[in-house]
C-alpha cells in the first residue's frame, strides 16, 4: 500500500470546475428568461380574464359592455351602458407598471355585444425584457385567446 493515494489531483479539479463554469454560462440566461415568463404569464392571464369577464357581463346583463385600455393609469376600464342610456361607473383592473399594454385598434375601446359578439381587437402586452404577448378578441364569437409572440 505504499504507492496508492486517495483523492483527486489538482488537474482533475480544475477540469471539473471549468466544465461546471461552462455549463452555468450556457444554462444561466435561459433560467433568467424562464423566470421572467413565469412572472409575466399571470399578468397576461389577468388581462385575458378581464376581457372574458366583460363578455360574460354583456351576455348575462343583455347590455353592451365597453373595455378601454388606459395606458397612463396602467389599468383596463370596463363601462356598461345603463338601461336609461347613462353609463354605470367603470370597473377597473390594474396591471403591473412594468407591463406595457396597448390596443392595436384605433379607437382603443373593445365593445362586447349582448349576443356574445365583439368589435374584435388585438391587445399587445409587453413585459420587461423582450417578451411580447398578444391577447386577441375575435369579432364574431367574442372569444379571447393569448399567444406569446417571438420578436
Amino acid at each position: 500500500m505504499t504507492g496508492s493515494r486517495a483523492g483527486y489531483t489538482l488537474m482533475e479539479l480544475v477540469v471539473v470546475l471549468a466544465l461546471l463554469a461552462i455549463a452555468t454560462a450556457l444554462v444561466g440566461p435561459g433560467v433568467g428568461r424562464t423566470a421572467e415568463d413565469v412572472a409575466a404569464r399571470p399578468q397576461v392571464a389577468s388581462v385575458a380574464a378581464f376581457l372574458r369577464g366583460a363578455r360574460e357581463q354583456a351576455v348575462t346583463s343583455r347590455q353592451t359592455v365597453e373595455v378601454r385600455v388606459d395606458r397612463d393609469a396602467h389599468a383596463l376600464l370596463l363601462r356598461r351602458a345603463a338601461r336609461e342610456g347613462e353609463d354605470t361607473p367603470a370597473a377597473r383592473r390594474a396591471f403591473a407598471a412594468a407591463l406595457r399594454v396597448e390596443s392595436a385598434a384605433t379607437p382603443s375601446a373593445i365593445l362586447f355585444q349582448p349576443q356574445g359578439m365583439s368589435s374584435g381587437a388585438r391587445v399587445m402586452v409587453e413585459t420587461t425584457g423582450p417578451r411580447l404577448f398578444v391577447v386577441t378578441v375575435e369579432a364574431l364569437t367574442g372569444r379571447v385567446t393569448t399567444q406569446r409572440v417571438a420578436r
